[in-house]
């Protein structure tokens, strides 16, 4: 079966043809580390996770490559602020690297908490930077770097595809115009590749270089990284979709100006998370980290499900409401594994044959572009369909959780405690039956009421046979 994605490049859902046939080379651009990473960021690791999971369904291996930024990212994405590590260490008095290492874990404890998986290959900017400064010597040599100032620039007017994967044109990505306008640019859309001590003379992170004692852009980690781990071609590049119209400008930029042919084959984006005020944001303030959510009483599994319930191209609206009713529904799918496992027998030779059809099925909804709603509504069907076995029921259930990461396999198996059948709970369930058989549904739904009321639920069964639980 062919795995289609959207295609930030080609603005189409294409088909996915990796590079080789036996391994797909995957970079995600990762974590900076200055503070936790809020639910926003978190969903997007979630969608990537799950895209390597579907490639690996799909019978490939997966080099998974993901970058931390613990230096050299300002508080904007162009090349104005100041640096956002600076800022946190002064914020909580403790070191650069003592503030990268303490985020940085916490980020490695919250995807872990989500059941994702972690990348083939972490790699840190400050333990890369030899590779970074290679690649700015690259550039230069090549022609596309000057310097000004001190600092070593891109000249974005030496790349005529500047612009193409956002679609806008050199002259509209004008960086600079956001602040203060950087004055050595030649253009406004040119970026730094290298910092010297000629900006920001109290930046703590410093090294030697060519151009004199500085440090890098935040753009240049990402090509650096990805071709040393992934080599010279690239079959996905995935992050946020605010990432389109600078940071992944930028690296296609100076990659393909050092390379000479396109880098990346798929540009793979998230959308944004949002609240009621909108994006959710670190800028802004007042953002929910995961260890918020836990603290107003969901499980980390709730908002990994909450988070599946919306396609990836789509921007989710984040409420306690919405986490809520993923809340609830994911606990009632624990309940229902819960008694899968209590009753499950073997498989049969045909149930085993209609396994592997259900399982078909439910991989073609994340095979077109990751479609999770219709994967999830699929899969819901599957297990409130009490024709089927519960066996047949947890094995598919099973294959489900091997995908979505949502930690069924660890669930114990819980008979449903036994209902006391009352003569009033017996004169009830009477007139249901009554009415289910002369298909006065009104009438069954205002009984089944009475009896939830009474803290009693009943599932019908095939042949008119029903089963009680204890609400």
């Amino acid at each position: 079966m062919s795995v289609y994605l959207y295609n930030t490049k080609t603005r189409n859902k294409d088909e996915f043809k990796p590079l080789s046939d036996k391994q797909v080379t995957m970079y995600c651009c990762g974590p900076t580390v200055y503070n936790y990473a809020h639910i926003g960021n978190l969903r997007t690791y979630i969608f990537e996770d799950l895209l390597a999971n579907t490639l690996r369904l799909a019978g490939y291996k997966v080099k998974h490559v993901m970058n931390v930024t613990d230096v050299g990212h300002l508080t904007s994405d162009g090349d104005e602020g100041e640096d956002k590590m600076k800022i946190a260490a002064e914020r909580e008095q403790k070191s650069v690297l003592e503030i990268a290492r303490m985020y940085e874990d916490a980020f490695f404890r919250h995807t872990t908490a989500l059941g994702l998986k972690r990348p083939t290959i972490v790699c840190r900017a400050t333990e890369h930077i030899n590779d970074m400064i290679e690649f700015v010597k690259a550039l230069e040599e090549k022609g596309f770097a000057y310097i000004s100032n001190g600092n070593v620039y891109f000249d974005t007017a030496k790349f005529p595809r500047y612009g193409c994967l956002s679609g806008q044109n050199r002259e509209d990505l004008k960086h600079g115009a956001r602040t203060e306008q950087d004055m050595n640019k030649r253009n406004p859309s040119d970026f730094v590749l290298w910092f010297t001590s000629s900006k920001f003379e109290n930046q703590i992170l410093q090294w030697d270089s060519p151009w004199g004692r500085g440090y890098p852009g935040w753009h240049i980690e990402c090509s650096a990284m990805s071709t040393k781990y992934l080599g010279e071609r690239i079959d996905i590049h995935c992050g946020g979709i605010d990432h389109i119209p600078v940071h992944h400008e930028n690296e296609i930029a100076q990659s393909e100006a050092r390379l000479g042919h396109e880098w990346v084959n798929y540009w793979v984006h998230m959308e944004f998370l949002n609240n009621k005020s909108g994006k959710m944001s670190k800028s802004k303030g007042g953002f929910l980290t995961l260890d918020t959510l836990v603290e107003k009483g969901y499980l980390p599994v709730h908002y990994k499900y909450f988070c599946l319930t919306s396609h990836y191209r789509s921007s989710a609206i984040f409420s306690e409401d919405a986490m809520d009713a993923a809340k609830k529904a994911y606990e009632n799918l624990a309940d229902y594994v819960a008694e899968f496992k209590a009753n499950a027998e073997p498989l049969t030779a045909l149930e085993q044959t209609e396994l592997e059809s259900l399982k078909t099925e439910f991989n073609n909804y994340l095979f077109d572009d990751l479609k999770t709603p219709l994967a999830l509504s699929y899969m819901w069907g599957v297990v409130k369909d009490n024709k089927k076995s519960a066996a047949l029921r947890l094995a598919f259930v099973m294959h489900v959780d091997g995908v979505l990461g949502l930690f069924l396999k660890d669930i114990a198996a819980k008979k449903p405690a036994a209902v006391e059948v009352t003569p009033e709970i017996a004169a009830l369930l009477e007139q249901r039956a009554e009415a289910r058989a002369a298909k006065d549904w009104a009438k069954s739904d205002e009984i089944r009421d009475k009896l939830a009321a009474l803290g009693v639920g009943v599932k019908d069964l095939p042949n008119k046979q029903i089963e009680l639980i204890k609400l």
